[in-house]
């Protein structure tokens, strides 16, 4: 079932913070991710922070779809409450409109306008750094985070300013569709070195490809698309159309890890999701990421994490139950 996502802008909208998301989300739609993108918007033509205009955009809708997905659009001013009708229209809406099981997320100063709406009561939340006390004034209740991109408080995710609207887009990309998705949509808009919100931890999917050289990158997108498989070099320098010996070079050189470590950092996140499927034993697990055994499985783990895997598993379980 698709998820129906409403971006919601009012104007002047900051372009960056609009385009950069919505871009992300429809290039995963055309990879196969399971969203049904809708713009939407107070009035039917607005301006942009550079002076331009968009238009054809929807009215807020009356109603949302089931388990729809909200973003709110930051804008290039923040009016006073009763000083702009247009952004007194998009508070005065998600007070009333989204209903429970509807996702909230904002981007840059779409934080204040949740926070003016009620939305963000008790939460953990974030904004660009020049709206933060802001923020606190209007929600005196949130606890507004002032040293991160993003922050996911459940049913309500908040983002900084501009460009970490785009790290918020893959984040909800590997929600909904998945890792190596947001991998490959991150690929695509040269983001390779993205941050998970207040972590400074790289996905392990997107780490190791911050950097520009197309034959890694081949041999790269390969070894992710089946990490559990058994490359050898020759394989993989096949589909990055270079020689083996030279392969290996490239790789420590702009990968800046070598080939078997980046592929053990892949099984070993692999693992991680399938120890949330309490069905499966560590021996299954370890076969299906790709380890020889479940003793490979834990010696490779404990380069990653202090706890056993078996620690995961468990959780797991309670989680289940």
């Amino acid at each position: 079932m698709k998820t129906s996502v409403w971006f919601v802008l009012t104007p002047p909208v900051l372009l960056l913070d609009y385009a950069g998301p919505a871009e992300a989300l429809r290039m995963a739609v055309g990879s196969g991710a399971p969203f049904e993108l809708h713009h939407c918007a107070p009035v039917p033509r607005l301006t942009t922070s550079i002076g331009t205009a968009l238009d054809g955009l929807d009215p807020l809708p009356d109603t949302l779809p089931p388990d729809s997905l909200v973003i709110v659009v930051g804008c290039n001013e923040t009016p006073g409450r009763g000083a702009s009708k247009a952004y007194d229209a998009v508070t005065d809406w998600l007070k009333t409109v989204p209903a429970a099981d509807t996702r909230l997320a904002s981007i840059c100063s779409g934080a204040v306008l949740l926070a003016r709406a009620g939305r963000l009561v008790g939460r953990r939340c974030t904004t660009h750094f020049g709206l933060v006390d802001l923020l606190r004034q209007e929600e005196p209740t949130a606890s507004v985070q002032d040293d991160c991109l993003f922050v996911d408080d459940g049913d309500v995710l908040t983002s900084a300013g501009i460009t970490a609207g785009v790290d918020l887009a893959l984040y909800l990309i590997e929600q909904y569709g998945g890792a190596e998705l947001a991998a490959e949509i991150a690929r695509r808009q040269v983001v390779y070195q993205r941050r998970a919100g207040e972590y400074t931890q790289l996905s392990p999917w997107l780490a190791h490809r911050n950097h520009m050289h197309p034959a890694v990158h081949r041999a790269q997108d390969a070894i992710s698309q089946d990490p559990a498989r058994a490359w050898n070099v020759t394989e993989l320098a096949d589909a990055a159309h270079v020689s083996a010996r030279h392969l290996s070079r490239l790789f420590a050189e702009h990968a800046g890890v070598t080939i078997l470590a980046y592929q053990q950092g892949l099984r070993v996140a692999r693992a991680h999701q399938l120890l949330e499927r309490p069905a499966l034993t560590l021996e299954r697990v370890a076969e299906q990421a790709g380890f020889a055994s479940a003793r490979d499985f834990r010696r490779v783990w404990r380069r990653y994490y202090d706890t056993p895997p078996g620690q995961a598993a468990a959780r797991a379980r309670r989680a289940e139950g």
